[in-house]
């Protein structure tokens, strides 16, 4: 810890010095006499002012939460000896806040004993923190020593976003090789009725479909089958801009979303990759399983709005990051023209990408006087830059603050049924 003077030391050696020099001067021992409290009590705090070693822990109950959530937390102080009165304030990282709590506070250490002190982090916002900035002041028995320093050991919190309830995705027209859930268009082995043809050398014999076989006179007839295979899909997550406060924004609702997907596509066989795209570009290849809704979850905690007028293309993503025949599905307010070049480049490659487009109109407040012309023609455009979209075969559905992200989705779903590129 770090020692400092107290804003009561210089007086009173100033004004110990002055009644002892004025007392010399004009040859009056009682400006001396006057003089000696104060010499005494500066001796004193000098003489008995030690630093108090202080030592902290701080235990949380987890080490991760989903956001709105309340966890609890125990701070643990010692001091190696005696200190009448010790400030702690705890210093807490935007988006996360302490219930209940009297922040600073002054507490008693009597030496080597564990002053413990409970608290309640309410999780405003999701994202990765690191907690433990605890700033301890403590002072000598005269009060003329400040003693003040950090004493605690980090603890990482990771608070994940609140999720959206979802019962329909949206799946890519194509599916892959391997084994899956979606049925594919393609015929082979599996579940799902495809149709009947005459038999041919090398089919096997229990495809057979006797009833069919009856009814065209014997001649041999074999049931076709539409095969389950994986999709791949990958998250575009638009992070140049965004509109709104930090705990009510676009960018909280598109990673919010995002997590969202993420579970619900690696709930089954499906591969899924994340692209960030924004000040700085980020990806994770696709992939299956726990582990890799994890690494997505954990990758969106550190999503953040990165001003930047660099321009970085989808050619600097890696080839394996975007699969073939894969489904883009970009999570964006359509705010920075530099996302939309990026997915028109996107889908004039041959790529399926379909955009839930996070309404910015909501967060932008009422029009001041004379900005009613400026928000139409602003409207206008983002209409026309829907339509050009359009025009491409990307299906765009718009979800709006308050609604239900399923809402967006279905519309997605149903925009691309009928898309056609012109």
């Amino acid at each position: 810890m770090t020692r400092r003077a107290s804003a009561r030391l210089v007086p009173t050696a100033a004004l110990a010095a002055g009644l002892l020099l004025a007392g010399l001067a004009l040859g009056q021992p009682a400006l001396a006499v006057l003089a000696a409290p104060f010499a005494l009590a500066l001796a004193l705090g000098l003489m008995l002012a030690r630093d108090p070693g202080l030592r902290g822990d701080l235990d949380l109950e987890h080490d991760h939460a989903l956001q709105g959530a309340r966890i609890g937390a125990r701070l643990s102080i010692v001091a190696a000896h005696p200190v009448a009165a010790l400030e702690l304030l705890m210093r807490m990282p935007e988006g996360l806040a302490l219930e209940d709590a009297v922040n600073p506070v002054a507490v008693r250490l009597p030496g080597g004993d564990a002053r413990q002190t409970d608290l309640v982090l309410e999780c405003r916002r999701w994202g990765a923190y690191r907690l433990g900035s605890l700033v301890l002041r403590s002072r000598d028995p005269v009060g003329l020593l400040v003693y003040e320093g950090q004493t605690l050991p980090v603890r990482p919190l990771r608070v994940y976003p609140r999720e959206e309830a979802l019962r329909s995705i949206a799946r890519p027209r194509r599916t892959q090789a391997f084994a899956g859930d979606q049925v594919s268009t393609a015929v082979g082995d599996g579940i799902e009725f495809a149709g009947v043809r005459p038999f041919a050398p090398g089919d096997r014999v229990h495809g057979i479909n006797w009833r069919a076989t009856a009814r065209r006179g014997g001649v041999l007839q074999v049931t076709e089958r539409h095969p389950e295979r994986a999709t791949d899909v990958v998250l575009f997550v638009d992070a140049f801009s965004e509109t709104g406060a930090a705990e009510d924004s676009t960018l909280e609702m598109t990673v919010r979303a995002a997590a969202t997907l993420a579970r619900r596509y690696l709930g089954g066989r499906d591969r899924l990759g994340l692209v960030g795209f924004g000040g700085v570009l980020r990806w994770l290849e696709p992939g299956i399983g726990p582990r890799q809704l994890y690494r997505i979850v954990d990758a969106l905690l550190d999503t953040r709005l990165t001003l930047s007028q660099a321009w970085t293309g989808v050619d600097a993503i890696p080839a394996r990051t975007l699969p073939p025949r894969s489904l883009v599905l970009a999570l964006s307010p359509l705010l920075d023209r530099r996302t939309t070049w990026a997915l028109a480049d996107l889908a004039a490659r041959g790529f399926d990408v379909a955009i839930i487009e996070v309404a910015p109109e909501p967060f932008l407040g009422e029009p001041e006087p004379g900005d009613d012309l400026a928000r139409r023609l602003w409207r206008l455009r983002r209409e026309g830059l829907r339509d050009e979209l359009s025009r491409m075969g990307v299906a765009t559905a718009r979800w709006s603050r308050g609604e239900p992200l399923e809402t967006a989705l279905l519309e997605v779903i149903e925009r691309r049924r009928s898309a056609r590129i012109v």
